[in-house]
């Protein structure tokens, strides 16, 4: 398969493999109607860390991903900050990439690539992702996108109308589109649900001769493709004959088509006289429509239509490249029509179209669907206040909530410290929770289930297979120091696991080898074993 090559590829093909997984910080004080929010979360920080951050609990799960990147115009004034251990990347940080910058497109697809990973491990089997682009970057990431999701997951390259207005001082054509590439995660998504057939879809089909199948439309007896050999004429016992043009073939076999005359299944016109034609009654045709990959601003909505959405709401344009909530609600319905307690992931959530989207379809439907919303602050030294999180992704959807009487809250999380060796041993600490739903990840690959209580007196973790997991632990680094797995706390710990293997991090062991392989314990340190890394 051909593969698409750029500067620092080899550099950061593999990094989300070494970003370090992060806490998220719960700040109560940022929820909105918590008691309602049932999963709908909004992350505020570096949108590779919360990805990262988010895999312990929703790997797999997520249904469907919509992402909006920068679209690396010049114009964006987006700057690549990514911790990558290269004099090449680490000349790159900090500066802001504008149209002149002949790395410009290098830059964009090693921001985009470990992102783009993340979100695949996310996805869940039946998932997919569609991602807005714009003709600056839509070559190269259809080819980035065919070698990390596999060119035959490729489902669709949607062109959105998102403006009818003409650009008179455009020097060529006046743009008014943009794309969404669309990919699946694997052939467990054989298909996109229908969408409902429109008013317009119905129209054709009429019942003139008071068919008591109901309405119908009618095709030709003919078609292009077919053999020589399974030409005929026929003569119908209404003495009209028929044979097929040149160049065409019958539908239909001999004997299925004198089936159709008995039924009444023929046209022959008003007057009985014309050459036949075939019935399709509309009942049985699907009860929904594929969608086409031209979506028209009138039916998924426009630009200007998305900024006088949050003009509503803020009173004010305070974004300048929102998606209307009709084009988002539209994707959702294709991946999440019927699954009414899907989630749906943005992590370049903006002005949280993707979140206000989700709500009105749930109220539309009474779905539960549940969505994730990522986004930076995108401070600077120019604007230090700067706070696109909270300041814009969290106020329009607070504020939607209450407008349009949505039935739902979210709460809100940040960015917190690494779960790294140097992080713990400079007594940056998760809390046990965090940590705890971290180790079970590691140690297993899997979730805890909702049946699973953490229990921090106990040391209990969780149950997988035929495991038991344990975690000896406290957010203060001078206790922690002092913690150890020792012969009291594993007595503690073998009544507890009831005859399951047991798997303990801790700080220390004070258990000799014999014991722990007489009792089926397997011990992990923290950090060094942990994180595989090798005390020096």
């Amino acid at each position: 398969m051909p593969t698409i090559q750029f500067k620092g590829k080899n550099i950061i093909w593999n990094h989300h493999l070494s970003v370090p997984y992060h806490t998220l910080e719960e700040i109560e004080d940022l929820h909105f109607q918590p008691e309602k929010a049932d999963g709908n979360i909004i992350v505020e920080g570096d949108n590779l860390i919360a990805l990262k951050a988010l895999l312990p609990q929703y790997a797999g799960k997520v249904k469907c991903i919509y992402i909006d990147p920068p679209y690396n115009t010049g114009n964006e004034g987006w700057v690549y900050n990514d911790k990558v251990n290269s004099p090449l990347i680490n000349e790159w940080l900090g500066k802001e990439v504008g149209t002149d910058d002949l790395t410009r497109h290098d830059k964009w697809l090693c921001m985009m690539t470990p992102r783009l990973k993340l979100l695949r491990e996310l996805l869940s089997e039946d998932g997919a992702i569609f991602i807005s682009i714009d003709d600056n970057e839509v070559h190269n990431l259809k080819c980035l996108l065919d070698e990390i999701f596999i060119e035959s997951n490729f489902t669709s390259c949607i062109i959105w109308n998102k403006k009818n207005v003409v650009q008179n001082d455009a020097k060529f054509n006046s743009t008014n589109h943009e794309y969404i590439l669309s990919y699946r995660k694997t052939e467990a998504l054989d298909s996109f649900e229908l969408l409902e057939r429109s008013e317009k879809a119905n129209q054709r089909y009429e019942n003139p001769d008071n068919d008591p199948n109901g309405k119908w439309t009618s095709v030709a007896l003919t078609a292009k493709s077919g053999s020589e050999s399974n030409l005929y004429e026929i003569t119908f016992p209404n003495g009209i004959h028929w044979k097929p043009n040149e160049g065409t073939y019958p539908r239909l076999a001999k004997k299925s088509l004198l089936k159709a005359y008995e039924e009444g299944r023929l046209w022959f016109g008003k007057k009985g006289t014309n050459i036949p034609r075939l019935k399709k009654y509309l009942n049985e045709v699907k009860q929904g429509q594929v969608s086409n990959s031209i979506w028209l601003n009138e039916e998924v909505g426009s630009t200007q239509g998305a900024k006088e959405d949050i003009k509503k709401i803020f009173d004010a344009n305070l974004f300048e490249t929102p998606k209307p909530v009709g084009l988002i609600k539209k994707i959702t319905h294709l991946l999440a029509k019927n699954d009414k307690n899907a989630i749906i992931l943005d992590s370049f959530a903006g002005s949280g179209t993707t979140m206000h989207a989700v709500n009105e379809l749930n109220k539309e439907d009474g779905g539960n669907r549940k969505c994730i919303l990522v986004q930076m602050t995108e401070e600077s030294d120019s604007a230090p206040d700067k706070n696109i999180a909270k300041d814009i992704t969290r106020e329009r959807n607070k504020l939607a909530i209450e407008k349009y009487g949505y039935d739902t809250g979210f709460k809100y999380f940040r960015v917190g410290n690494a779960i790294d060796p140097d992080a713990l041993l400079d007594g940056e600490l998760p809390d046990y929770a965090a940590f705890a739903k971290y180790i079970y990840y590691l140690g297993t690959g899997a979730h805890l289930a909702a049946t699973d209580k953490i229990d921090p007196a106990a040391h209990f973790v969780g149950t997988h297979g035929p495991k038991n997991f344990y975690l000896i632990y406290e957010q203060d680094f001078d206790t922690l120091s002092r913690l150890a797995l020792n012969l009291h706390i594993a007595e503690e710990i073998i009544a507890h696991s009831k005859g399951k293997r047991i798997v303990v991090y801790a700080p220390a062991c004070f258990l000799d080898n014999e014991y722990l392989e007489e009792k089926q314990i397997e011990y992990v340190s923290i950090p060094y074993n942990l994180f595989e890394k090798s005390e020096e």
